[in-house]
């Protein structure tokens, strides 16, 4: 399964989600589903504009976990 870190890597940059989601071009709303997870995809331009933002790589923000795990 993918976790999605979006939210600790807002806190390690200390970065709050309305100012994401103003420099990216989406909502709040939509970033608040990224980070919960509850999403079945995200764009590659969406994601490029978040790791621009907070510079990191995409694994940073995308985790692999094995089921069971």
């Amino acid at each position: 399964m993918i976790v999605v870190n979006l939210d600790v890597m807002l806190a390690k940059r200390k970065v709050k989600s309305k100012d994401l989601a103003r420099a990216v071009g989406i909502t709040e709303q939509n970033i608040s589903l990224i980070k919960t997870g509850k999403i079945k995809g995200i764009r590659l331009a969406t994601l490029d504009a978040i790791c621009a933002f907070l510079q990191c790589q995409p694994g940073d923000i995308l985790e692999y976990r094995p089921e069971g795990k």
